[in-house]
């Protein structure tokens, strides 16, 4: 299997944003704290599930079209050679190229038939084929997902395994845990995209920050308003 780090941030993050946010709602919610496990580990496993499965359709879904768009320019080449040729000339003399020079290059990319194909698919139709198995990615994301997404039940967890019913302290520990793991997995983000990375961990880190602040106000209002 090979693991795709841009799947693994997309689950990472997914799935820290919404386990807090169950964490969140139930706390502003006042209700049980052993609600909060029930809650979180069925969204991990469930929404977790779920991404992994859209993720893995969507992929495939993209390799299918790439694959039907490439057949369809094997085709047009076969039996519409010149139409495409000139397509090819078409295509790079709006680039720049004229005269001699624009002969030459279209020479050289009609007399190899994958080099036309992939340029036709590139340049034409704007698709690259993406090399990624669509279970690895499903993979690497679910693994995401469930990694981080544990973070904010891990202290309730710990609270409850030392005979401790968790309180407002748990709920202090969670925070901070999940704002750190919001700021890792935006910071690796960052590595990967080649971008700073402690701008994309902030980024991150305001985004979940905002995100479990709305969780809590909507579990706190409902709260106020039953009461």
């Amino acid at each position: 299997m090979t693991w795709h780090f841009d799947d693994f941030i997309y689950g990472s993050i997914d799935g820290a944003v919404t386990t807090f946010a169950i964490v969140a709602g139930v706390v502003g919610a006042s209700l049980p704290s052993g609600i909060i496990l029930i809650l979180g580990f069925a969204n991990l496993f469930a929404d977790g599930f779920s991404m992994a499965a859209a993720n893995y359709q969507a992929s495939k879904a993209r390799n299918e079209f790439v694959e039907m768009k490439r057949k369809q320019e094997e085709w047009e080449i076969e039996n519409l050679e010149e139409q495409e040729r000139d397509e090819i000339r078409d295509i790079y003399r709006e680039k720049g190229f004229k005269d001699e020079l624009l002969e030459e290059v279209v020479r050289i990319i009609t007399s190899r038939r994958k080099v036309w194909i992939d340029t036709m698919m590139k340049e034409e139709l704007g698709l690259i084929e993406d090399e990624k198995n669509p279970m690895d990615s499903s993979i690497s994301t679910f693994v995401g997902f469930n990694v981080i997404g544990l973070i904010p039940l891990i202290p309730f967890m710990i609270f409850m395994m030392i005979g401790v019913e968790p309180n407002s302290e748990a709920f202090v520990y969670s925070t901070i845990s999940v704002l750190v793991a919001f700021f890792l997995v935006g910071m690796i983000k960052g590595k990967i995209v080649k971008k700073s990375m402690i701008r994309s961990g902030v980024n991150t880190l305001i985004i979940g920050g905002i995100a479990a602040v709305v969780a809590y106000m909507v579990g706190y209002g409902l709260n106020f308003l039953i009461s």
